[in-house]
């Protein structure tokens, strides 16, 4: 039986099912939702009568996430890093909307983002990709929360996966020596040089234009990164944070690599004759453009096979560099601005246990510093 109340206060019907149903007027229109009670039913119309009372319409109560998402990428796309809103874009459609796209976003719960999750990660997508759908998400959903769209984020009550804890693969002295040894011609022979006394990051590296480079004073300046759109192919961007835009001071040995490198490019757009396609790139593909980031990956690891090494990732190069750097008593701010970390901390706290020598040495120096010293005093000026 129906309990029925005043008009546009919104009603509780019992279904055959034995499930409860709300109904309550919006705008002209019906809204209902379905519960396992009659007290669900009734704080359900609880809720949307508040929320009609601070302006809530029958057309947002039908938007769904993928429409949102759509209108939140638009209105985010000045206040991001080029690089930022892409990957936000990419996420959104490879991971969001094929899964929850058609679901209003009213209706939205934490157990339909945490099945989500639970079948990505079944998937074999990646723990980080996994982690920034959660970012994304979460972002997009505080946005709609701000506006008064839906009362709460249903992403704060839902557990993305735990970070991994990957151990860095760094090279010591030796090993960085047969790396370059087998390097030793390549024509990508002078980046992965750079990689190892900059620790630039890879994107930093392959967006590098001739034009950085100050032959004269032998500084780099590091302005734009490589990005990679699935959609626009090949752009380019500035780097995350203000501090990623810095200036490397670079050695004579690295410049004499870079001469070397410059000359066999100019060989190579001899070459390539009409198909080369002028970039400004420091370093390049055989006609010109930028180098595929999945070439260069496979390079490497054949590298490492060549001289011998285990298996590593692209960016333990840059793991290596501050390593590298720490050992050898280089002041922590003056690699944290190699790095492009936006504080000294930062490095600290990523590489702060690789410099176990610099403990040893400042355990020697205070020993130094408060061993007491046996001082004579004149028997005559004891006595005045």
């Amino acid at each position: 039986m129906a309990r029925k109340r005043a008009n546009d206060e919104g009603t509780v019907n019992k279904l055959p099912s034995g499930h409860w149903r709300a109904q309550i007027t919006l705008n002209g229109r019906r809204l209902s939702h379905t519960f396992s009670t009659q007290r669900d039913c009734q704080e359900w119309i609880r809720k949307i009568r508040g929320q009609i009372d601070d302006g809530l319409t029958f057309a947002i109560t039908k938007i769904t996430l993928v429409d949102f998402l759509k209108g939140w990428l638009i209105d985010t796309r000045a206040a991001l890093q080029q690089s930022t809103w892409i990957k936000n874009e990419q996420i959104c459609r490879s991971y969001i909307n094929p899964y929850l796209g058609q679901v209003k976003i009213r209706e939205l719960r934490p157990e339909h983002i945490q099945v989500v999750y639970r079948s990505l990660l079944d998937q074999k997508v990646g723990t980080y990709t996994v982690i920034k759908v959660h970012t994304v998400l979460h972002s997009a959903l505080q946005q709609a929360t701000r506006t008064g769209m839906i009362n709460r984020n249903p992403a704060s009550y839902v557990k993305p996966p735990r970070e991994p804890a990957n151990e860095m693969a760094i090279l010591n002295e030796s090993q960085v020596s047969q790396l370059l040894v087998a390097a030793n011609g390549h024509r990508w022979e002078a980046l992965y040089h750079l990689a190892i006394v900059t620790g630039m990051r890879q994107m930093e590296i392959l967006g590098l234009k001739w034009t950085d480079l100050d032959w004269l004073h032998q500084t780099l300046k590091v302005e734009r990164q490589l990005v990679r759109s699935t959609r626009n192919g090949v752009e380019f961007s500035s780097p995350k944070t203000r501090y990623g835009k810095r200036s490397i001071a670079l050695g004579g040995k690295t410049i004499e690599v870079l001469r070397a490198h410059y000359n066999r490019q100019q060989v190579e757009r001899l070459a390539a004759g009409s198909n080369w396609v002028e970039n400004g790139l420091i370093f390049s593909n055989s006609s010109g453009g930028p180098i595929d980031h999945s070439n260069l990956v496979r390079n490497f690891k054949q590298l490492l096979r060549d001289a011998g090494l285990p298996a590593s990732r692209f960016h333990d190069l840059r793991h290596t560099a501050a390593s590298l750097m720490l050992n050898a008593n280089i002041p922590v701010i003056v690699v944290s601005r190699r790095l492009g970390h936006a504080r000294a901390s930062i490095t600290l706290d990523v590489y702060g246990h690789l410099i176990p020598s610099m403990q040893s040495e400042a355990a020697e120096l205070i020993d130094q510093m408060v061993t007491p010293v046996a001082v004579e005093l004149s028997k005559t000026k004891i006595e005045s």
